[in-house]
């Protein structure tokens, strides 16, 4: 499966939680149910992924954590916040570019409309 379709079928379940759970929950219940779905779906989905950052030759642990990557190739950022800002979106761009990976979701489950909180970023796709 190639990124595009994982893409879609992280939008569907992102569509089937919002419309079940709807906006205002914690971060942490969109994250579990999310993954949750994705492997109902025999996707292969691991959590709080620690990237290392490399700096000059050397390997820094812990450099960051991605909240989910499906199938070692889609990376998806879980929020839900009033508002997504520019920083966000920077944010997942790096782990893209960190991780080597070309695709990645930013989803914020406190819209009213999920269709508003989900945001598609590439890196060189």
């Amino acid at each position: 499966m190639d990124e595009n379709a994982i893409g879609a079928q992280i939008v569907d379940c992102a569509l089937k939680i919002h419309r079940a759970l709807g906006p205002g929950l914690l971060e942490s219940v969109y994250h579990k149910v999310l993954a949750y779905e994705l492997r109902k779906r025999n996707l292969q989905v691991d959590t709080e992924v620690e990237q290392p950052v490399f700096y000059e030759g050397i390997q820094f642990e812990f450099g960051f954590r991605m909240d989910l990557v499906v199938e070692n190739i889609v990376i998806v950022e879980i929020k839900s916040v009033e508002t997504v800002h520019p920083v966000h979106h920077k944010q997942l761009l790096t782990y893209l570019k960190l991780s080597k990976m070309k695709l990645g979701f930013l989803i914020n489950f406190n819209e009213e409309l999920i269709k508003d909180g989900i945001h598609r970023v590439v890196n060189g796709l």
